[in-house]
């Protein structure tokens, strides 16, 4: 269970939950109607990053730092934080403002009411690989960006996970 199987199971979390909410694509060359469709998925960053006004509305996992921590007598612990930025587009100012806020929302109270994300297990039974770390010290945050980039808007969430413990395969022999 590492940082990647975690990153794939928050895009797979996410296209679930936003996958009847239909926002605007900007027109491009062409169109002649405007489109809606859900927001994609990515994960680490965009495929083509020179197209990301064509590419809205998107969501972008991202991990950031990773720490595994041990204290004395108690089990190994491994917590993973996860930046999602989620970029939508509107040519209403106002529209936008609230589809962007819609967005975030929608993922963060689904978040909160799963709390654990994952999937099947080779015995067909639900397993839940990785849990939203709500301690002290890891918030959910959620912050939709000031800057005005004309008819896109954009904001990001930071999250918390709990990655499953790295079980020690054999004892450790010191060379003497």
């Amino acid at each position: 269970m590492n940082c990647v199987v975690l990153l794939e199971q928050l895009k797979a979390f996410t296209e679930e939950v936003m996958k009847d909410m239909l926002l605007p694509v900007a027109m491009q060359k062409g169109d002649t109607e405007q489109e809606e469709r859900a927001p994609a998925v990515y994960l680490m960053r965009l495929p083509d990053s020179k197209s990301a006004q064509k590419k809205a509305p998107y969501i972008i996992h991202r991990i950031i730092p990773l720490s595994t921590e041990q204290q004395p007598g108690s089990e190994e612990r491994t917590v993973v934080s996860v930046r999602s930025i989620f970029c939508c587009y509107n040519p209403d100012e106002q529209e936008g403002e609230l589809a962007l806020l819609n967005m975030m929302e929608r993922f963060r109270v689904e978040l909160l009411k799963k709390r654990k994300i994952g999937g099947i297990g080779s015995d067909g039974k639900m397993r839940y690989q990785f849990a939203l770390d709500l301690s002290p010290g890891h918030n959910l945050e959620s912050l939709p960006y000031d800057e005005w980039s004309g008819q896109y808007y954009a904001g990001e969430m930071i999250t918390h996970w709990k990655l499953p413990t790295v079980q020690q395969t054999e004892d450790i022999k010191l060379w003497r």
